[in-house]
C-alpha cells in the first residue's frame, strides 16, 4: 500500500546567474576575424545551453510536483468515498431511531391499553389496539423503506468507486467494512415483525 505522504522531489539548485558572454571588439577587415566571431559565438551557445539545462530542470521538478499534487487529489477522493458511506450510515441510524420510537410507543400503547382491559379497568381496548398496531406497522415500513434506500445506494457507490478505480482515478486501497448500522436495522426489523405478529394473532414471545 502507498505511503499516505510520499517525499516531495528535490529542488534544483538556483542557477548561479553568470554575464552574457560581451561582444567582441573585433576588425572585420583583419584576417582572425572570422576565428573570434566564431569563439563569441560558441560562448553564446554555452551560455544557452546552461540556461535551457536548467529549465529543464525545473520542468521536470514541475512535472514531479504535478504528479505528487495528482496523487494526494486521489487519495483525497478515495477518502471522500468513505465519508459518503459514513454519512449513508449515520443516515440509517437516523431511520432506526425514529422506526424504533415508533414501534416501541405503539406497543407499549396496545399493551397498556391490553391490561387495563384484561383487568377490568376499560370495557374495551378496541381503538388503542389499532392505533398500537398503526403505530408498529409504520415504523416497520419505514424500516424498510430505510434499509432499501440505504442498500440502493450503497451499490451505486461501491460501483462509481469500482469504476474510477478501474479508471485509475482513485486508489481504492481500503474496502467497505460491514455496516454494524445495516446489521442492527436488520435485527430491529425482526423484532419489529416480531411484535407486530405478536399484537395481530396475540402469540409469540411479546
Amino acid at each position: 500500500m502507498p505511503t499516505l505522504a510520499p517525499t516531495l522531489p528535490e529542488r534544483p539548485e538556483k542557477l548561479k546567474e553568470s554575464p552574457v558572454p560581451p561582444i567582441p571588439d573585433i576588425d572585420l577587415k583583419a584576417p582572425e576575424a572570422s576565428t573570434e566571431l566564431s569563439h563569441h559565438r560558441t560562448e553564446l551557445s554555452t551560455h544557452r545551453t546552461a540556461l535551457s539545462e536548467h529549465r529543464t530542470s525545473l520542468s521536470e521538478y514541475r512535472t514531479d510536483l504535478s504528479t505528487d499534487r495528482t496523487d494526494m487529489s486521489m487519495r483525497r477522493t478515495g477518502m471522500s468515498f468513505q465519508r459518503t458511506r459514513m454519512s449513508a450510515d449515520r443516515t440509517l441510524m437516523s431511520v432506526i431511531r425514529t422506526s424504533l420510537s415508533l414501534i416501541g410507543f405503539g406497543f407499549t400503547i396496545y399493551q397498556g391499553f391490553e391490561k387495563l382491559r384484561e383487568s377490568g379497568v376499560i370495557a374495551s381496548a378496541h381503538a388503542p389496539r389499532n392505533f398500537g398496531m398503526t403505530l408498529v406497522a409504520l415504523g416497520i415500513g419505514m424500516l424498510i423503506f430505510g434499509i432499501g434506500y440505504h442498500l440502493r445506494f450503497m451499490y451505486g457507490l461501491r460501483k462509481v468507486r469500482a469504476k474510477m478505480a478501474a479508471d485509475g482515478l482513485v486508489h481504492a486501497d481500503s474496502g467497505f467494512p460491514p455496516s454494524l448500522t445495516l446489521i442492527t436495522a436488520l435485527v430491529l426489523l425482526a423484532i419489529g415483525i416480531v411484535a407486530i405478529i405478536s399484537m395481530i394473532f396475540r402469540v409469540g414471545p411479546f
